[in-house]
Protein backbone atom coordinates (compact mmCIF):
# COMPACT_ATOMS: atom_id res chain seq x y z
CA UNK A 1 0.00 0.00 0.00
CA UNK A 2 1.39 3.45 -0.86
CA UNK A 3 2.66 4.45 2.77
CA UNK A 4 1.52 8.46 1.70
CA UNK A 5 -2.20 7.42 1.31
CA UNK A 6 -2.45 4.93 4.65
CA UNK A 7 -5.07 5.98 6.00
CA UNK A 8 -9.43 4.69 6.46
CA UNK A 9 -9.85 8.29 5.34
CA UNK A 10 -7.73 8.32 1.86
CA UNK A 11 -8.79 5.01 1.36
CA UNK A 12 -12.88 5.78 1.09
CA UNK A 13 -11.66 9.12 -0.33
CA UNK A 14 -9.73 6.94 -3.88
CA UNK A 15 -12.80 5.05 -3.82
CA UNK A 16 -15.29 7.65 -4.25
CA UNK A 17 -13.02 9.43 -7.38
CA UNK A 18 -12.91 5.86 -8.51
CA UNK A 19 -16.56 4.99 -8.40
CA UNK A 20 -17.35 8.78 -10.07
CA UNK A 21 -14.87 8.45 -12.64
CA UNK A 22 -16.38 4.75 -13.96
CA UNK A 23 -19.75 7.12 -14.68
CA UNK A 24 -18.59 10.35 -15.72
CA UNK A 25 -19.90 10.12 -19.07
CA UNK A 26 -23.23 8.54 -18.69
CA UNK A 27 -23.73 7.07 -21.77
CA UNK A 28 -26.61 4.40 -20.55
CA UNK A 29 -28.02 5.75 -17.03
CA UNK A 30 -24.85 4.51 -14.61
CA UNK A 31 -24.89 7.49 -12.88
CA UNK A 32 -28.57 6.85 -11.69
CA UNK A 33 -27.65 3.38 -11.10
CA UNK A 34 -24.99 4.36 -8.47
CA UNK A 35 -27.14 6.63 -7.12
CA UNK A 36 -28.95 3.00 -6.18
CA UNK A 37 -25.53 1.75 -4.48
CA UNK A 38 -23.87 1.60 -1.39
CA UNK A 39 -20.71 3.90 -1.49
CA UNK A 40 -17.69 1.59 -1.53
CA UNK A 41 -19.08 -0.80 -4.01
CA UNK A 42 -15.31 -0.95 -5.80
CA UNK A 43 -13.55 -0.85 -2.25
CA UNK A 44 -15.30 -4.14 -1.17
CA UNK A 45 -15.25 -5.98 -4.31
CA UNK A 46 -11.79 -5.27 -4.50
CA UNK A 47 -10.82 -6.34 -1.25
CA UNK A 48 -12.45 -9.69 -1.80
CA UNK A 49 -10.33 -9.91 -4.68
CA UNK A 50 -6.91 -8.69 -2.89
CA UNK A 51 -7.78 -11.02 -0.20
CA UNK A 52 -7.99 -14.34 -2.38
CA UNK A 53 -4.97 -16.51 -3.17
CA UNK A 54 -7.39 -19.62 -4.44
CA UNK A 55 -9.64 -19.80 -7.53
CA UNK A 56 -11.26 -16.86 -9.00
CA UNK A 57 -14.01 -17.34 -11.95
CA UNK A 58 -14.57 -14.73 -14.57
CA UNK A 59 -17.55 -14.91 -16.83
CA UNK A 60 -17.04 -12.75 -19.83
CA UNK A 61 -18.00 -12.52 -23.61
CA UNK A 62 -21.12 -11.20 -25.06
CA UNK A 63 -22.40 -11.82 -28.19
CA UNK A 64 -22.90 -9.80 -31.57
CA UNK A 65 -23.96 -11.34 -34.46
CA UNK A 66 -21.97 -14.66 -35.12
CA UNK A 67 -19.09 -13.17 -32.67
CA UNK A 68 -18.08 -11.72 -29.51
CA UNK A 69 -17.87 -8.24 -28.26
CA UNK A 70 -14.81 -6.35 -27.04
CA UNK A 71 -16.40 -4.98 -24.08
CA UNK A 72 -15.72 -7.66 -21.69
CA UNK A 73 -12.66 -9.66 -22.64
CA UNK A 74 -10.27 -6.78 -22.52
CA UNK A 75 -10.99 -6.01 -18.99
CA UNK A 76 -11.49 -10.30 -18.00
CA UNK A 77 -7.91 -10.79 -19.34
CA UNK A 78 -6.36 -7.08 -17.72
CA UNK A 79 -8.18 -8.43 -14.39
CA UNK A 80 -6.63 -12.56 -14.85
CA UNK A 81 -3.27 -11.27 -15.20
CA UNK A 82 -3.58 -8.65 -12.56
CA UNK A 83 -4.62 -11.54 -10.33
CA UNK A 84 -2.17 -14.27 -11.47
CA UNK A 85 0.61 -11.94 -10.42
CA UNK A 86 -1.26 -11.84 -7.15
CA UNK A 87 -1.21 -15.26 -6.48
CA UNK A 88 -5.09 -15.72 -7.17
CA UNK A 89 -5.77 -18.80 -9.95
CA UNK A 90 -8.18 -16.89 -12.47
CA UNK A 91 -10.12 -18.88 -15.00
CA UNK A 92 -12.05 -17.39 -17.45
CA UNK A 93 -15.19 -19.19 -17.97
CA UNK A 94 -17.08 -18.57 -21.78
CA UNK A 95 -18.70 -20.27 -24.82
CA UNK A 96 -17.65 -20.24 -28.33
CA UNK A 97 -16.47 -18.84 -29.95
CA UNK A 98 -14.34 -16.47 -27.30
CA UNK A 99 -13.42 -19.65 -25.65
CA UNK A 100 -11.91 -21.50 -28.65
CA UNK A 101 -10.01 -18.39 -29.58
CA UNK A 102 -8.32 -17.54 -25.98
CA UNK A 103 -8.32 -21.22 -24.60
CA UNK A 104 -4.68 -21.58 -25.84
CA UNK A 105 -3.42 -18.82 -23.59
CA UNK A 106 -5.53 -18.75 -21.18
CA UNK A 107 -7.05 -20.74 -18.63
CA UNK A 108 -10.18 -21.43 -19.78
CA UNK A 109 -14.05 -22.86 -18.76
CA UNK A 110 -16.32 -23.76 -21.50
CA UNK A 111 -19.89 -23.37 -20.84
CA UNK A 112 -22.68 -24.02 -23.88
CA UNK A 113 -23.96 -21.80 -26.27
CA UNK A 114 -27.44 -21.69 -26.80
CA UNK A 115 -29.26 -24.20 -24.62
CA UNK A 116 -30.47 -22.47 -21.87
CA UNK A 117 -31.77 -25.35 -20.25
CA UNK A 118 -28.06 -26.56 -19.28
CA UNK A 119 -27.26 -23.44 -17.79
CA UNK A 120 -28.29 -24.70 -14.09
CA UNK A 121 -26.57 -28.20 -14.06
CA UNK A 122 -23.55 -27.02 -16.17
CA UNK A 123 -23.13 -24.34 -13.38
CA UNK A 124 -23.24 -26.77 -10.61
CA UNK A 125 -21.14 -29.45 -12.13
CA UNK A 126 -18.29 -26.28 -12.84
CA UNK A 127 -18.88 -24.96 -9.14
CA UNK A 128 -18.03 -28.81 -7.77
CA UNK A 129 -15.30 -28.95 -10.01
CA UNK A 130 -13.24 -25.22 -9.64
CA UNK A 131 -14.47 -24.73 -6.13
CA UNK A 132 -14.16 -20.68 -6.92
CA UNK A 133 -13.40 -18.34 -3.95
CA UNK A 134 -14.60 -15.62 -5.87
CA UNK A 135 -17.10 -15.39 -9.27
CA UNK A 136 -17.13 -11.98 -10.85
CA UNK A 137 -18.96 -11.45 -14.04
CA UNK A 138 -18.16 -8.99 -16.70
CA UNK A 139 -20.45 -7.84 -19.62
CA UNK A 140 -22.14 -11.13 -19.49
CA UNK A 141 -25.76 -10.96 -20.75
CA UNK A 142 -28.36 -11.71 -17.42
CA UNK A 143 -31.65 -13.83 -18.22
CA UNK A 144 -34.67 -11.23 -18.24
CA UNK A 145 -37.80 -11.89 -16.44
CA UNK A 146 -39.05 -13.55 -19.34
CA UNK A 147 -36.10 -16.57 -19.24
CA UNK A 148 -34.35 -14.63 -22.29
CA UNK A 149 -31.32 -12.85 -23.14
CA UNK A 150 -31.81 -9.15 -24.44
CA UNK A 151 -29.03 -7.12 -26.11
CA UNK A 152 -29.17 -3.15 -25.98
CA UNK A 153 -31.49 -2.78 -28.66
CA UNK A 154 -34.24 -5.53 -27.24
CA UNK A 155 -33.78 -8.38 -29.43
CA UNK A 156 -33.71 -11.79 -28.25
CA UNK A 157 -30.22 -13.06 -28.48
CA UNK A 158 -30.44 -16.55 -26.57
CA UNK A 159 -29.61 -18.50 -29.42
CA UNK A 160 -26.08 -16.92 -29.10
CA UNK A 161 -25.80 -16.82 -25.38
CA UNK A 162 -23.96 -19.05 -22.74
CA UNK A 163 -25.90 -19.42 -18.84
CA UNK A 164 -23.48 -17.64 -16.68
CA UNK A 165 -26.21 -17.07 -14.23
CA UNK A 166 -26.26 -19.85 -12.21
CA UNK A 167 -22.89 -20.09 -11.37
CA UNK A 168 -23.53 -16.99 -9.53
CA UNK A 169 -27.17 -17.94 -8.12
CA UNK A 170 -25.78 -21.33 -7.00
CA UNK A 171 -22.17 -20.20 -5.51
CA UNK A 172 -21.49 -20.38 -1.65
CA UNK A 173 -18.67 -17.80 -2.27
CA UNK A 174 -18.67 -14.03 -2.96
CA UNK A 175 -20.02 -13.22 -6.59
CA UNK A 176 -19.40 -9.40 -8.03
CA UNK A 177 -21.22 -8.14 -11.23
CA UNK A 178 -20.16 -5.68 -13.44
CA UNK A 179 -22.09 -3.83 -16.24
CA UNK A 180 -22.77 -0.81 -17.78
CA UNK A 181 -26.12 -0.69 -19.49
CA UNK A 182 -28.53 -2.91 -17.04
CA UNK A 183 -28.90 -6.16 -19.24
CA UNK A 184 -26.37 -7.88 -17.65
CA UNK A 185 -25.53 -10.13 -15.09
CA UNK A 186 -25.87 -8.42 -11.43
CA UNK A 187 -28.53 -5.43 -13.04
CA UNK A 188 -30.74 -7.53 -10.52
CA UNK A 189 -29.62 -5.81 -7.19
CA UNK A 190 -31.20 -2.41 -8.42
CA UNK A 191 -34.02 -4.04 -10.55
CA UNK A 192 -36.43 -0.85 -9.75
CA UNK A 193 -33.92 1.33 -10.70
CA UNK A 194 -33.57 -0.47 -14.03
CA UNK A 195 -37.51 0.68 -14.67
CA UNK A 196 -36.34 4.38 -15.55
CA UNK A 197 -33.78 3.17 -18.16
CA UNK A 198 -34.75 2.27 -21.47
CA UNK A 199 -33.71 -1.72 -21.67
CA UNK A 200 -35.13 -5.11 -20.71
CA UNK A 201 -33.89 -5.68 -17.64
CA UNK A 202 -31.58 -8.55 -16.13
CA UNK A 203 -32.95 -9.93 -13.19
CA UNK A 204 -29.58 -12.21 -11.44
CA UNK A 205 -28.59 -10.59 -9.13
CA UNK A 206 -24.97 -10.43 -7.11
CA UNK A 207 -23.55 -9.56 -3.84
CA UNK A 208 -21.32 -6.34 -5.11
CA UNK A 209 -22.66 -4.96 -8.32
CA UNK A 210 -20.43 -2.46 -9.95
CA UNK A 211 -21.53 -0.33 -12.81
CA UNK A 212 -19.36 1.68 -15.50
CA UNK A 213 -19.80 3.59 -19.01
CA UNK A 214 -17.56 0.64 -20.44
CA UNK A 215 -17.25 -2.79 -18.89
CA UNK A 216 -13.95 -3.08 -18.84
CA UNK A 217 -13.12 0.13 -17.28
CA UNK A 218 -14.82 -1.31 -14.03
CA UNK A 219 -12.45 -4.13 -14.50
CA UNK A 220 -9.49 -1.01 -14.65
CA UNK A 221 -11.33 -0.17 -11.34
CA UNK A 222 -10.68 -2.85 -9.10
CA UNK A 223 -7.50 -3.36 -10.59
CA UNK A 224 -6.49 0.35 -9.48
CA UNK A 225 -7.48 -0.81 -5.85
CA UNK A 226 -5.17 -4.11 -6.25
CA UNK A 227 -2.63 -2.08 -7.02
CA UNK A 228 -2.71 0.48 -4.27
CA UNK A 229 -2.87 -2.19 -2.14
CA UNK A 230 -0.33 -4.18 -2.84
CA UNK A 231 2.18 -1.22 -3.49
CA UNK A 232 2.34 -2.15 -7.38
CA UNK A 233 1.47 -0.29 -10.31
CA UNK A 234 -0.42 -2.99 -11.68
CA UNK A 235 -2.61 -0.85 -14.53
CA UNK A 236 1.12 0.20 -15.53
CA UNK A 237 1.29 -3.35 -16.54
CA UNK A 238 -1.83 -3.06 -19.04
CA UNK A 239 -1.94 -1.95 -22.66
CA UNK A 240 -5.26 -2.00 -23.73
CA UNK A 241 -4.54 -1.27 -27.30
CA UNK A 242 -2.49 -4.67 -27.40
CA UNK A 243 -4.86 -6.52 -25.41
CA UNK A 244 -8.12 -5.10 -28.25
CA UNK A 245 -5.35 -6.11 -30.68
CA UNK A 246 -5.17 -9.39 -29.71
CA UNK A 247 -8.99 -10.00 -29.36
CA UNK A 248 -9.31 -8.14 -32.79
CA UNK A 249 -7.37 -10.30 -34.56
CA UNK A 250 -9.57 -13.07 -32.84
CA UNK A 251 -12.68 -11.96 -34.31
CA UNK A 252 -13.79 -9.32 -31.91
CA UNK A 253 -16.44 -6.73 -32.91
CA UNK A 254 -17.41 -3.38 -31.30
CA UNK A 255 -21.08 -3.86 -29.30
CA UNK A 256 -22.23 -0.74 -30.95
CA UNK A 257 -21.20 -0.33 -34.62
CA UNK A 258 -20.83 -4.19 -34.77
CA UNK A 259 -17.49 -3.79 -36.89
CA UNK A 260 -14.38 -5.20 -35.94
CA UNK A 261 -12.78 -2.53 -35.19
CA UNK A 262 -9.73 -1.27 -32.22
CA UNK A 263 -12.71 0.23 -30.09
CA UNK A 264 -14.57 -0.47 -27.05
CA UNK A 265 -18.29 0.61 -27.17
CA UNK A 266 -17.60 2.94 -30.30
CA UNK A 267 -14.63 4.70 -27.75
CA UNK A 268 -11.13 4.42 -29.07
CA UNK A 269 -8.72 2.90 -27.52
CA UNK A 270 -7.40 6.40 -26.34
CA UNK A 271 -10.08 6.76 -24.12
CA UNK A 272 -9.45 3.42 -22.06
CA UNK A 273 -6.19 4.29 -21.35
CA UNK A 274 -6.95 7.91 -20.59
CA UNK A 275 -9.17 6.32 -17.36
CA UNK A 276 -6.12 4.24 -16.53
CA UNK A 277 -4.09 6.79 -16.35
CA UNK A 278 -6.24 8.83 -14.60
CA UNK A 279 -6.41 5.95 -12.11
CA UNK A 280 -2.95 5.76 -11.49
CA UNK A 281 -3.21 9.63 -11.02
CA UNK A 282 -5.90 9.12 -8.17
CA UNK A 283 -4.35 5.72 -6.55
CA UNK A 284 -0.58 7.91 -6.35
CA UNK A 285 1.43 6.43 -8.81
CA UNK A 286 1.84 9.01 -11.20
CA UNK A 287 1.64 13.15 -10.07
Amino acid sequence: MNKSQNTETSQEQITQQIEDLMVTRDVRGMKLLQKALVPGYYQRAAQTLYNCKGTVLIGTGFPVDSTFETDGPVGAIALYDSLKFLGANPIIVCGDPLQSVIGDDYQTHKISVGDLSKGKQEALDGLDKLKPDVVLSIERPGLSAGGFYANMRGEDISARCACFDYFLIEANCPTIAIGDGGNEIGMGKVLETLRDLPITPAVTSCDELLVADVSNWGAHGLIALLGYWSGEDLLAKINTLDILKYISARGSVDGVTRENTLTEDSLGSEAGQELIDELRRITGFVG
